[in-house]
Protein backbone atom coordinates (compact mmCIF):
# COMPACT_ATOMS: atom_id res chain seq x y z
CA UNK A 1 0.00 0.00 0.00
CA UNK A 2 1.05 3.97 -0.78
CA UNK A 3 0.39 6.21 2.25
CA UNK A 4 0.97 10.05 0.72
CA UNK A 5 0.75 11.78 4.57
CA UNK A 6 0.56 15.40 4.40
CA UNK A 7 1.46 17.90 7.40
CA UNK A 8 4.13 19.88 8.79
CA UNK A 9 5.49 23.73 10.38
CA UNK A 10 6.00 23.19 13.46
CA UNK A 11 7.49 19.67 15.48
CA UNK A 12 4.83 19.16 17.37
CA UNK A 13 3.04 18.39 13.86
CA UNK A 14 5.46 16.52 12.62
CA UNK A 15 6.53 14.51 15.15
CA UNK A 16 2.69 12.65 15.38
CA UNK A 17 3.43 12.14 11.46
CA UNK A 18 6.53 10.23 12.26
CA UNK A 19 5.21 8.13 14.90
CA UNK A 20 2.17 7.06 12.26
CA UNK A 21 4.55 6.38 8.96
CA UNK A 22 7.37 4.58 11.28
CA UNK A 23 4.22 2.53 11.82
CA UNK A 24 3.30 2.12 8.56
CA UNK A 25 6.93 1.06 7.43
CA UNK A 26 7.26 -1.83 9.71
CA UNK A 27 4.23 -3.04 8.11
CA UNK A 28 5.79 -3.13 4.45
CA UNK A 29 4.00 -0.16 3.32
CA UNK A 30 5.09 2.40 1.19
CA UNK A 31 5.43 6.11 3.37
CA UNK A 32 5.84 9.38 1.48
CA UNK A 33 5.89 13.03 3.23
CA UNK A 34 4.33 16.16 1.56
CA UNK A 35 5.66 19.90 3.15
CA UNK A 36 7.28 22.77 2.95
CA UNK A 37 10.87 23.99 2.68
CA UNK A 38 10.27 26.26 5.59
CA UNK A 39 8.76 23.87 8.05
CA UNK A 40 10.45 21.55 10.45
CA UNK A 41 9.47 18.85 8.42
CA UNK A 42 12.37 20.12 6.12
CA UNK A 43 14.54 18.84 8.58
CA UNK A 44 13.24 16.23 10.37
CA UNK A 45 11.49 14.10 7.71
CA UNK A 46 14.79 13.50 5.96
CA UNK A 47 16.29 12.71 8.98
CA UNK A 48 13.84 9.79 9.86
CA UNK A 49 14.75 8.27 6.31
CA UNK A 50 11.51 9.43 4.69
CA UNK A 51 11.38 10.92 0.98
CA UNK A 52 9.84 14.24 1.47
CA UNK A 53 8.00 16.38 -1.46
CA UNK A 54 7.85 20.34 -1.02
CA UNK A 55 5.07 21.68 -1.88
CA UNK A 56 4.13 24.94 -1.67
CA UNK A 57 1.50 26.46 1.65
CA UNK A 58 0.34 29.62 3.15
CA UNK A 59 -1.11 29.64 6.33
CA UNK A 60 -4.71 31.32 6.57
CA UNK A 61 -4.01 34.97 7.47
CA UNK A 62 -6.92 36.76 8.45
CA UNK A 63 -5.83 40.49 7.48
CA UNK A 64 -6.09 42.69 4.67
CA UNK A 65 -3.12 42.15 3.09
CA UNK A 66 -1.08 41.59 -0.50
CA UNK A 67 -0.05 38.34 1.44
CA UNK A 68 -3.83 37.48 2.04
CA UNK A 69 -4.72 38.25 -1.11
CA UNK A 70 -2.30 36.22 -2.77
CA UNK A 71 -2.85 33.05 -1.17
CA UNK A 72 -6.10 31.73 -2.69
CA UNK A 73 -3.60 32.07 -5.83
CA UNK A 74 -1.04 29.88 -4.28
CA UNK A 75 -3.38 27.33 -2.81
CA UNK A 76 -4.78 26.78 -6.29
CA UNK A 77 -1.20 26.60 -8.07
CA UNK A 78 -0.32 24.43 -5.08
CA UNK A 79 -3.06 22.01 -5.68
CA UNK A 80 -2.45 21.46 -9.13
CA UNK A 81 1.23 20.62 -8.59
CA UNK A 82 -0.02 18.50 -5.63
CA UNK A 83 -2.35 15.83 -8.24
CA UNK A 84 0.11 13.61 -9.54
CA UNK A 85 1.72 12.85 -5.77
CA UNK A 86 -1.61 12.03 -4.43
CA UNK A 87 -2.76 10.04 -7.45
CA UNK A 88 -0.19 7.68 -7.57
CA UNK A 89 -1.48 6.71 -3.65
CA UNK A 90 -4.05 4.23 -2.29
CA UNK A 91 -4.79 6.73 0.44
CA UNK A 92 -3.72 10.18 1.58
CA UNK A 93 -3.32 11.47 5.48
CA UNK A 94 -3.64 14.74 6.59
CA UNK A 95 -2.38 15.19 10.00
CA UNK A 96 -4.26 19.12 10.35
CA UNK A 97 -2.69 22.55 9.55
CA UNK A 98 -2.27 24.69 6.72
CA UNK A 99 0.45 22.31 5.20
CA UNK A 100 -1.71 19.97 4.96
CA UNK A 101 -4.96 22.02 3.02
CA UNK A 102 -3.49 21.35 -0.77
CA UNK A 103 -2.62 17.48 -0.30
CA UNK A 104 -6.15 17.15 0.90
CA UNK A 105 -7.89 19.05 -1.50
CA UNK A 106 -5.56 17.74 -4.00
CA UNK A 107 -6.66 13.87 -3.29
CA UNK A 108 -10.63 14.94 -2.69
CA UNK A 109 -10.34 16.47 -6.69
CA UNK A 110 -8.26 13.03 -7.62
CA UNK A 111 -11.06 10.67 -5.87
CA UNK A 112 -8.31 9.36 -3.54
CA UNK A 113 -9.05 8.56 0.22
CA UNK A 114 -8.55 11.10 2.54
CA UNK A 115 -8.06 9.99 6.40
CA UNK A 116 -7.58 13.71 8.05
CA UNK A 117 -5.93 13.51 11.79
CA UNK A 118 -6.81 16.34 14.46
CA UNK A 119 -4.45 16.72 17.07
CA UNK A 120 -6.65 19.36 19.34
CA UNK A 121 -9.43 19.12 21.37
CA UNK A 122 -10.75 22.31 18.98
CA UNK A 123 -10.44 21.05 15.42
CA UNK A 124 -8.62 23.07 13.05
CA UNK A 125 -10.27 25.40 10.60
CA UNK A 126 -8.17 23.41 8.21
CA UNK A 127 -9.98 20.18 9.41
CA UNK A 128 -13.48 21.47 10.13
CA UNK A 129 -13.19 22.46 6.54
CA UNK A 130 -12.23 19.12 4.99
CA UNK A 131 -13.87 16.69 7.32
CA UNK A 132 -16.78 16.43 5.27
CA UNK A 133 -15.62 14.68 2.10
CA UNK A 134 -12.93 12.28 4.37
CA UNK A 135 -13.45 8.79 4.80
CA UNK A 136 -12.68 9.03 8.20
CA UNK A 137 -11.40 11.80 10.81
CA UNK A 138 -9.35 10.28 13.59
CA UNK A 139 -8.98 12.28 17.15
CA UNK A 140 -6.71 12.91 20.11
CA UNK A 141 -9.06 14.14 21.91
CA UNK A 142 -13.00 12.68 22.04
CA UNK A 143 -14.12 16.25 22.98
CA UNK A 144 -13.31 17.48 19.60
CA UNK A 145 -16.20 14.55 17.94
CA UNK A 146 -19.15 17.49 18.64
CA UNK A 147 -17.16 20.14 16.57
CA UNK A 148 -17.07 18.09 13.58
CA UNK A 149 -20.01 17.32 10.99
CA UNK A 150 -22.49 14.97 12.18
CA UNK A 151 -22.57 12.62 9.69
CA UNK A 152 -18.72 12.77 9.27
CA UNK A 153 -16.92 9.23 10.36
CA UNK A 154 -14.89 9.76 12.97
CA UNK A 155 -12.75 7.59 15.75
CA UNK A 156 -10.60 8.51 18.71
CA UNK A 157 -7.08 7.07 18.25
CA UNK A 158 -4.85 9.38 20.18
CA UNK A 159 -1.46 11.85 19.05
CA UNK A 160 0.71 9.28 18.02
CA UNK A 161 4.02 9.59 20.23
CA UNK A 162 7.55 8.62 18.89
CA UNK A 163 8.85 5.59 20.01
CA UNK A 164 12.40 7.46 21.80
CA UNK A 165 9.38 8.50 23.83
CA UNK A 166 7.03 5.84 24.57
CA UNK A 167 9.71 3.96 26.58
CA UNK A 168 10.57 6.07 28.87
CA UNK A 169 7.66 5.37 31.61
CA UNK A 170 9.31 1.70 31.22
CA UNK A 171 13.60 2.72 31.07
CA UNK A 172 13.01 5.36 33.02
CA UNK A 173 15.32 4.66 35.76
CA UNK A 174 18.20 4.30 33.02
CA UNK A 175 17.15 7.26 31.03
CA UNK A 176 17.05 9.32 34.15
CA UNK A 177 20.88 8.68 34.82
CA UNK A 178 21.36 9.37 31.45
CA UNK A 179 19.95 12.90 31.78
CA UNK A 180 21.45 13.82 34.78
CA UNK A 181 24.84 13.28 32.79
CA UNK A 182 23.61 15.01 29.38
CA UNK A 183 22.02 18.32 31.45
CA UNK A 184 24.78 18.39 34.15
CA UNK A 185 22.52 17.78 36.70
CA UNK A 186 22.37 16.14 40.35
CA UNK A 187 20.44 12.70 40.03
CA UNK A 188 19.02 13.09 43.72
CA UNK A 189 17.53 16.48 43.80
CA UNK A 190 14.27 17.44 42.32
CA UNK A 191 14.37 18.73 38.68
CA UNK A 192 11.84 20.89 36.76
CA UNK A 193 11.61 21.00 33.00
CA UNK A 194 10.17 24.05 31.95
CA UNK A 195 9.62 24.04 27.75
CA UNK A 196 6.87 26.16 25.88
CA UNK A 197 7.24 24.36 22.79
CA UNK A 198 9.49 24.00 20.01
CA UNK A 199 9.69 27.28 19.23
CA UNK A 200 9.77 28.44 22.61
CA UNK A 201 7.62 30.84 24.91
CA UNK A 202 8.79 34.09 25.61
CA UNK A 203 6.25 34.95 28.28
CA UNK A 204 6.84 31.65 30.22
CA UNK A 205 10.74 32.23 29.58
CA UNK A 206 10.30 35.48 31.65
CA UNK A 207 8.50 33.96 34.23
CA UNK A 208 10.81 31.42 34.92
CA UNK A 209 13.48 34.09 34.88
CA UNK A 210 11.82 36.41 38.23
CA UNK A 211 11.00 33.01 39.63
CA UNK A 212 14.05 31.41 40.49
CA UNK A 213 14.62 33.52 42.96
CA UNK A 214 11.41 33.33 44.77
CA UNK A 215 11.75 29.21 44.84
CA UNK A 216 11.72 27.78 48.15
CA UNK A 217 12.61 24.10 47.35
CA UNK A 218 16.04 23.06 46.42
CA UNK A 219 15.03 22.10 42.94
CA UNK A 220 16.95 22.61 39.85
CA UNK A 221 15.65 23.21 36.31
CA UNK A 222 15.90 22.75 32.99
CA UNK A 223 14.51 25.80 30.68
CA UNK A 224 14.01 25.05 27.16
CA UNK A 225 13.61 28.20 25.91
CA UNK A 226 13.62 28.01 22.53
CA UNK A 227 16.11 29.28 20.08
CA UNK A 228 15.39 32.86 19.49
CA UNK A 229 15.10 33.22 23.36
CA UNK A 230 18.57 31.58 24.51
CA UNK A 231 21.06 33.36 25.01
CA UNK A 232 18.63 36.49 26.53
CA UNK A 233 17.53 34.13 29.07
CA UNK A 234 20.81 32.54 29.66
CA UNK A 235 22.27 35.82 30.62
CA UNK A 236 19.27 36.19 32.88
CA UNK A 237 19.82 33.18 35.09
CA UNK A 238 23.38 33.01 34.90
CA UNK A 239 23.91 34.14 38.77
CA UNK A 240 20.86 32.44 39.50
CA UNK A 241 20.90 30.93 43.28
CA UNK A 242 19.34 27.72 41.53
CA UNK A 243 21.09 25.64 39.47
CA UNK A 244 19.37 26.10 35.49
CA UNK A 245 19.98 25.00 32.84
CA UNK A 246 19.37 26.59 29.73
CA UNK A 247 18.62 25.10 26.58
CA UNK A 248 17.42 26.35 23.17
CA UNK A 249 16.28 22.99 21.88
CA UNK A 250 16.34 19.26 23.02
CA UNK A 251 16.58 17.08 20.52
CA UNK A 252 16.43 13.85 23.08
CA UNK A 253 13.63 14.93 24.74
CA UNK A 254 12.65 11.81 26.37
CA UNK A 255 15.81 12.30 28.56
CA UNK A 256 14.06 15.47 29.76
CA UNK A 257 10.98 13.81 30.36
CA UNK A 258 12.59 10.85 32.45
CA UNK A 259 14.34 13.24 34.70
CA UNK A 260 11.36 15.57 35.01
CA UNK A 261 9.86 15.41 38.60
CA UNK A 262 7.15 18.36 37.29
CA UNK A 263 6.95 19.46 33.97
CA UNK A 264 6.22 22.90 33.30
CA UNK A 265 4.92 23.84 29.71
CA UNK A 266 2.41 25.14 27.30
CA UNK A 267 -0.76 22.93 26.20
CA UNK A 268 0.22 22.13 22.56
CA UNK A 269 -1.39 18.58 21.54
CA UNK A 270 1.52 16.90 21.04
CA UNK A 271 3.18 18.00 24.77
CA UNK A 272 0.30 16.70 26.46
CA UNK A 273 0.50 14.10 24.47
CA UNK A 274 3.83 13.05 25.41
CA UNK A 275 4.16 14.57 29.01
CA UNK A 276 0.45 11.50 29.82
CA UNK A 277 2.13 8.68 28.10
CA UNK A 278 5.48 9.31 30.00
CA UNK A 279 3.17 9.50 33.40
CA UNK A 280 4.88 12.82 34.13
CA UNK A 281 2.67 15.04 36.52
CA UNK A 282 2.89 18.81 35.00
CA UNK A 283 2.01 22.33 35.05
CA UNK A 284 0.04 23.26 31.91
CA UNK A 285 -0.19 27.31 30.76
CA UNK A 286 -2.37 27.55 27.96
CA UNK A 287 -1.10 29.47 24.93
CA UNK A 288 -3.93 31.80 25.31
CA UNK A 289 -3.52 32.85 21.78
CA UNK A 290 -3.93 29.70 20.08
CA UNK A 291 -6.57 29.46 17.25
CA UNK A 292 -9.82 28.69 18.82
CA UNK A 293 -8.32 28.75 22.53
CA UNK A 294 -7.57 24.92 21.58
CA UNK A 295 -4.70 24.89 24.08
CA UNK A 296 -6.86 25.57 27.04
CA UNK A 297 -9.29 22.56 25.58
CA UNK A 298 -5.97 20.50 25.26
CA UNK A 299 -5.20 21.33 29.30
CA UNK A 300 -8.53 20.42 30.68
CA UNK A 301 -8.99 17.49 29.52
CA UNK A 302 -5.62 16.23 31.34
CA UNK A 303 -6.56 18.23 34.33
CA UNK A 304 -10.11 16.52 34.10
CA UNK A 305 -8.42 12.94 33.95
CA UNK A 306 -6.31 14.24 37.15
CA UNK A 307 -2.95 13.74 35.37
CA UNK A 308 -2.21 17.63 35.71
CA UNK A 309 -2.73 21.36 36.92
CA UNK A 310 -3.45 24.39 35.04
CA UNK A 311 -2.36 28.19 35.49
CA UNK A 312 -4.11 31.04 33.12
CA UNK A 313 -1.90 32.73 31.20
CA UNK A 314 -3.24 35.93 32.55
CA UNK A 315 -2.02 34.54 36.39
CA UNK A 316 1.46 34.15 35.33
CA UNK A 317 3.96 35.69 36.85
CA UNK A 318 7.06 34.74 38.54
CA UNK A 319 5.35 34.86 41.98
CA UNK A 320 3.06 32.64 41.08
CA UNK A 321 4.61 30.39 38.98
CA UNK A 322 7.49 29.58 41.98
CA UNK A 323 4.32 29.46 43.97
CA UNK A 324 2.95 26.62 42.08
CA UNK A 325 6.18 24.73 41.91
CA UNK A 326 6.61 25.24 45.40
CA UNK A 327 3.48 23.51 46.33
CA UNK A 328 3.52 20.68 43.82
CA UNK A 329 6.89 19.64 44.72
CA UNK A 330 6.66 19.59 48.18
CA UNK A 331 3.87 16.70 48.06
CA UNK A 332 5.67 13.58 46.23
CA UNK A 333 2.42 11.24 47.47
CA UNK A 334 0.50 13.64 45.31
CA UNK A 335 3.15 14.73 42.60
CA UNK A 336 2.69 10.38 42.46
CA UNK A 337 -0.46 10.30 41.92
CA UNK A 338 -1.15 12.61 39.59
CA UNK A 339 1.32 10.90 36.93
CA UNK A 340 -0.21 7.61 37.36
CA UNK A 341 -3.04 9.51 35.92
CA UNK A 342 -1.82 10.78 33.37
CA UNK A 343 -0.46 7.70 32.40
CA UNK A 344 -4.21 5.81 32.72
CA UNK A 345 -5.60 8.81 30.83
CA UNK A 346 -3.03 8.00 28.06
CA UNK A 347 -2.97 6.25 24.52
CA UNK A 348 0.30 4.79 24.38
CA UNK A 349 -1.06 2.99 21.03
CA UNK A 350 -2.20 6.02 19.25
CA UNK A 351 -0.07 5.63 16.64
CA UNK A 352 -0.98 1.53 15.97
CA UNK A 353 -4.69 2.93 16.18
CA UNK A 354 -3.93 5.52 13.39
CA UNK A 355 -2.41 3.16 11.24
CA UNK A 356 -5.52 0.45 11.36
CA UNK A 357 -7.49 3.36 10.33
CA UNK A 358 -5.45 4.25 7.12
CA UNK A 359 -5.41 0.66 5.88
CA UNK A 360 -9.10 -0.04 6.49
CA UNK A 361 -9.63 3.31 4.75
CA UNK A 362 -7.32 2.12 1.32
CA UNK A 363 -8.29 -1.43 1.89
CA UNK A 364 -12.37 -0.14 1.23
CA UNK A 365 -11.28 1.81 -1.61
Amino acid sequence: MKVLIAGGGTAGHVFPALALARRLAADGHDVGFAGTAAGQESRLVPAAGFALEEIEASPFVREVSLRAAMAPLVAIRSIRRCRPLVQERDVVVGMGGYVSVPVALAAIRARRPLVLHEQNAVPGLANRTLARPARTVALSFAEAARMLPRRTTKVVTGNPVREEVLVVHAERDRLAKEAASEFDLDPERATVVVVGGSQGALRLNRAVVDAVERIRSQAQLVLITGPAHAATIDAALRSSRLTVRVLPFVERMDLAYAIADLLVARAGASTVAEVSVCGVPSLLIPYPHATGRHQEANARALVRAGGATALSDDDLTGETLAGRIDEMLGDVAALRVMGDRARTWSRPHAADELARVVVAVADES
